[in-house]
């Protein structure tokens, strides 16, 4: 016995549409690769990655910057959180037989990184070189802080 199967006409167009893309792309992505535009390794280029390391009396953050400079950055601190914001410009020219290529990148991000505890917002310090970003953040102790004890009545 044979079964009919009733096929909407947009279901066959769609995969003839979708079969005449995936032609077309694997045989013009390989004439022009290099201006294919990846949306997503543009914004890895502005990524900050970081790592937080927790110590006994401190915090220690870093992060990844290259190509940014010590004037590109704002680094905002509270109580419990920093919050680092970047400007990154990339400029490039290339001159080779017969053609001209110029490009340029920029973009603003920003990170922010929380602690557990609170820190000593006088005392954190902060270093840039070779586009590694060190910031230091002594913990408040105790009775440093602004704990204070509440008796109950």
């Amino acid at each position: 016995m044979k079964f009919l199967i009733k096929k909407s006409p947009d279901g066959f167009i769609k995969s003839v549409n979708d079969e005449i893309s995936s032609i077309l792309n694997r045989n013009f992505d390989s004439f022009f690769p290099e201006y294919i535009y990846n949306e997503a390794e543009e914004l890895d280029k502005l990524a900050m990655p970081v790592e937080l390391h927790e110590k006994e009396k401190e915090y220690s953050v870093r992060a990844e910057l290259p190509g940014v400079k010590k004037e590109d950055l704002d680094i905002d601190i509270d109580k419990n959180h920093i919050t680092i914001n970047a400007k990154k410009e990339e400029e490039q020219k290339e001159d080779t037989k017969g053609y001209r290529k110029s490009e340029f990148r920029y973009g603003e991000f920003s990170r922010t990184v929380y602690f557990p505890q609170e820190i000593d917002i006088e005392k954190t310090t902060a270093k840039l070189e070779h586009g590694i970003l060190s910031i230091t953040a002594p913990k408040v102790s105790a009775e440093k802080g602004n704990i204070k004890k509440l008796t109950v009545n």
